[in-house]
């Protein structure tokens, strides 16, 4: 059986391209009738938290990628957070240091950094120094009593080249002597990455290993690992790099900068009142504007929203965890479709494809070594049709979580509403666009355009056919779409003006902006009374300019 496994480090929001390699993992294991496992990685004691733990969980449940062992599933080969393996590893170590292929070591972090700082003045590269006998027992309990950190390093072979055979790279040899020995137990007790993985893999049965590209440099010490432990060798595959738009790899660090550059372009912001929407002191706050720290996802959405509603600006950053893109109001069944074809295509001219038809196309050879664009307007592009394809049930569904993920007041609405709201938007590229084209309905106050108002509202007898409009429609017992557009089209055919010259003022009154849907569906979700309010408050508005 092929078994496949998602192992990620629970340090933050699950970032597009570990949720790539997750799909991978995925397709491989549905397309073969095997297993797939998510195993977290968290002996990262000090980074690793369990409410990223959940979010990695959640953001691959959205994502329709499930797993047939893991954290929450029954399974032999739990637990399936390494936090709660070690006496696994201890074994398996001791089985190392029994044989001689392993042994204590007590440098502090500022020895080793002195070691490598003389090796980096010398131009070589750091090679951990070897003791030439291994410290025993009584040297493990003297430096203990010293106070010195007691970690365990494995013996490297330095006399034979490694060759990984990989399924996207080929034959990859690397040099003897190019890897010093490395730590498998940290001071703390915890096994390092290097070595859980290595026993895990092999007591999981796991048979194929995707991962990134950045890995690959890993896989020699991991080889080396299961050669001294006896164990077998599961087939690599090292996916190429995806790209952003800039060249660059998809860093975590992109909308920290944008946020940044925004705030920079726009000098009537006030820093004072942004820090306190972020909760963080000025501080940091002035720390972040001078390019000497950064701000996490957290606070950096609370001041993108600040922005958006106390003081107007709008601000889109771009999404790189999966949680970026849900808030954006891409939908899971898009998001599947697009990743899945970065650097992997089906072998025909197919790009639209469902989650069924990804699975049984997928081959594992067909993964490609150049490295993928992350092109966002193909994502929309995709994402378009996908809303168009998906069963409308399912879709309000997708929108309501959208809603509630951003906090937005549409969230409020009843599902009939929201039906209706989608219908009225057909071809939009994201949820997104359908909330902003309907925003006007939930708004307690109007907010205008300024550019709208004097393209619209400010040419000459808009006033008066808005005037016009507003007495008209106040006549209306049926408030249907139908008799919506039968007193514009009167208002036009009286002046002798096309349907924009009565419709747009009508929608900028109600809305702030030029954009919603057709007047009449806009104004039968506002309401006759909301309507008829918002135009007289835009006339008395215009008297006033």
């Amino acid at each position: 059986m092929i078994v496949t496994r998602f192992a990620p480090s629970p340090t933050g929001y699950l970032h597009i391209g570990s949720a790539r390699t997750a799909l991978f993992c995925w397709l491989m294991a549905r397309r073969h009738n095997g297993k797939m496992i998510l195993r977290i990685e968290d002996t990262d004691q000090k980074r690793s938290t369990p409410t990223a733990t959940m979010q990695v969980m959640s953001d691959l449940q959205w994502l329709g990628i499930d797993w047939d062992e893991g954290p929450n599933t029954d399974g032999p080969n739990g637990p399936y957070l390494q936090s709660q393996r070690r006496d696994i590893y201890d074994k398996y170590i001791q089985k190392l240091l029994d044989a001689g292929l392993a042994y204590h070591c007590f440098d502090t972090s500022e020895e080793l950094q002195a070691m490598r700082q003389k090796a980096q003045a010398a131009k070589k590269t750091f090679i951990y120094p070897r003791p030439q006998n291994f410290p025993d027992a009584r040297d493990i309990e003297n430096a203990r009593a010293q106070g010195r950190p007691v970690a365990v390093r494995f013996v490297m072979d330095q006399d034979r080249d490694i060759v990984v055979n990989d399924i996207v790279r080929g034959q990859v040899t690397f040099a003897a002597g190019e890897f010093s020995d490395f730590i498998i137990r940290k001071s703390d007790g915890f096994p390092t990455y290097h070595f859980a993985c290595v026993v895990d893999d092999e007591l999981m049965e796991v048979t194929h290993i995707i991962r990134g590209q950045e890995h690959l440099m890993n896989t020699p010490c991991h080889l080396a690992l299961q050669k001294a432990l006896g164990f077998r060798t599961p087939i690599y595959a090292h996916m190429s790099v995806t790209v952003s738009e800039n060249g660059g790899k998809l860093s975590k660090r992109e909308p920290a900068k944008k946020l940044l550059e925004n705030i920079k372009n726009n000098s009537n912001i006030d820093l004072k009142k942004v820090a306190e929407a972020a909760n963080i002191d000025i501080g940091k706050m002035n720390s972040f504007i001078a390019g000497d720290g950064t701000l996490d996802s957290r606070e950096i959405d609370d001041i993108v929203k600040y922005l958006r509603v106390e003081a107007g600006i709008e601000i889109h950053l771009p999404e790189i965890n999966v949680v970026d893109f849900i808030k954006s109001g891409y939908i899971p069944e898009a998001m599947v479709n697009f990743v899945a074809l970065l650097g992997w295509n089906p072998g025909d001219n197919r790009e639209i494809m469902t989650r069924e038809e990804l699975s049984k196309a997928f081959d594992i050879d067909r993964l490609a070594r150049s490295n993928s664009l992350f092109d966002r307007e193909k994502l929309k592009a995709f994402n378009t049709e996908h809303i168009r394809m998906i069963e409308p049930n399912k879709l309000l569904e997708y929108f309501k979580k959208y809603l509630q993920v951003n906090n937005l007041p549409m969230a409020q609405a009843d599902d009939d509403t929201l039906a209706r709201i989608l219908e009225v938007c057909q071809g939009a590229r994201t949820l997104a666009d359908v909330e902003n084209k309907c925003r006007f309905l939930f708004a307690d106050e109007i907010k205008f355009d300024p550019k709208a108002v004097k393209k619209v509202l400010q040419k000459d007898g808009a006033a008066a056919m808005l005037a016009e409009a507003h007495d008209g429609l106040a006549k209306l017992d049926d408030w249907t779409e139908e008799s919506i557009h039968a007193v514009v089209e009167q208002l036009c055919q009286k002046n002798e003006v096309g349907m924009g010259k009565i419709a747009q003022p009508i929608r900028v009154a109600i809305t702030g902006s030029t954009v919603s849907p057709g007047i009449g569906e806009s104004l039968v979700l506002l309401g006759k009374e909301k309507t008829l309010a918002r135009i007289a408050e835009t006339l008395k508005y215009l008297q006033s300019l």
